[in-house]
């Protein structure tokens, strides 16, 4: 079977792929391996996206979409992964947009939804807690009734861009009494108010991404309740399908590995060819099928969205499979490149800007961001082979 994009989506490509040869920088191969490594030219890119209708493409027209084809958004994302663009707010158009558009009231999407597709506001997602990260379903943020509010206390933590954000989607307790998984409320809270406080984590990449978040008597009104109230772990576990699904795991680790490929074709070592040495030869023809066969599970991902459902064993598949794959690749670049590949990127001897240094370190946490590589295992075997817990 041969899998080919139609006329409409092949043009589209070329249009952003001229439109980011424009707007990014000469010779740009990336800001990074975090998000928001230039904030002013993150919110910049943000903007000329928004502006084209390109952020929520696959979004109704009611809520700032222009109901474009579910494969359209995928090249769009597919694209902007390779290409290591900044702009996007995934944690808003990717994330929290399709859990509301499910989940969500009337009010909450009109509320929420157009200004993301504008791309003007910034989310973060507040979910594992010092003593609740793969058992997410033990957390112990409490969130109070207190007349038309809530009054959450508690602690989050690994809140990436929360520094950044405007909003935060927070799972909290509010029935403590209740079996873990259904005492839990998932909220949507305004980052800049009184009581909010954010303290930065510098990971071992030295990039400030990873925050802990403080929640000291915030005020939350109810009508930012999604969901019932107690029943919020469903809602959440939704958000977690689209989060784990997403063509950015091949897309990023297809550049990753052609810019790898590229360095054993131009360098030798006892004077042959990197990519002449059958072991290494072998060993990227083998990451290159894998990183083909990631890509096709996120395609049938996109598929399953564009007929209106929501991916859940297919999510686990393409996450566990995307990460170990990033892993892999890291792994194979510093086995490659040897102690060079040890330099981080301010080296003037650093090969390929030390992105495989970066690579490596930032792929540790790969497997246990989003849900552990156990965890999707578990999912699979549970909901997908129907094997008994």
């Amino acid at each position: 079977m041969e899998f080919k994009f139609t006329a409409e989506e092949e043009k589209f490509r070329v249009e952003l792929r001229e439109f980011l040869t424009k707007e990014l920088p000469d010779g740009w191969t990336g800001g990074g391996e975090e998000e928001g490594d230039d904030w002013d030219f993150e919110l910049e890119m943000r903007k000329k996206l928004a502006d084209k209708g390109w952020l929520t493409m696959a979004w109704p027209e009611e809520y700032g979409g222009s109901g474009a084809s579910h494969m359209m958004q995928l090249v769009f994302a597919e694209e902007m992964a390779y290409q290591r663009a900044p702009g996007r707010d995934q944690f808003g158009t990717k994330m929290l947009a399709p859990t509301l558009m499910i989940h969500g009231t009337e009010e909450q999407k009109r509320e929420y939804l157009p200004p993301i597709a504008r791309g003007e506001v910034q989310w973060c997602q507040g979910y594992s807690e010092p003593e609740s990260g793969s058992d997410l379903a033990s957390l112990q943020t409490r969130a109070v009734e207190d007349g038309d509010d809530f009054v959450v206390n508690g602690t989050k933590i690994w809140t990436s861009n929360a520094h950044h954000a405007d909003h935060v989607m927070v799972l909290t307790r509010t029935d403590p009494d209740a079996p873990k998984h259904r005492g839990i409320s998932f909220l949507l809270a305004d980052m800049k108010q009184p009581g909010v406080e954010v303290r930065p984590i510098i990971n071992m990449a030295n990039n400030h991404s990873f925050n802990m978040v403080v929640f000291d008597d915030v005020r939350v009104p109810k009508r930012n309740l999604v969901g019932e109230l107690n029943r919020g772990w469903y809602v959440g576990a939704t958000l977690l399908d689209f989060e784990r699904s997403g063509v950015e795991y091949s897309a990023g680790t297809k550049r990753t590995l052609e810019e790898l490929i590229q360095f054993c074709k131009d360098n030798s070592r006892n004077g042959r060819r990197l990519i002449d040495d059958p072991k290494i030869s072998r060993k990227l023809a083998d990451l290159t099928v894998k990183t083909e066969i990631s890509r096709l599970i996120s395609y049938q991902i996109a598929w399953m969205q564009s007929a209106g459902l929501v991916p859940n064993k297919e999510s686990s598949m393409g996450k566990s499979f995307g990460t170990e794959l990033q892993q892999a690749v890291a792994r194979a670049g510093m086995e490659i490149l040897g102690l060079y590949g040890q330099l981080e990127p301010d080296s003037k001897h650093s090969p390929l800007q030390g992105r495989i240094e970066q690579s490596y370190m930032m792929s540790v946490s790969a497997t246990i961001a989003a849900g552990t590589s156990e965890i999707q295992r578990n999912i699979i075997a549970t909901r997908g082979l129907g094997l008994p817990r």
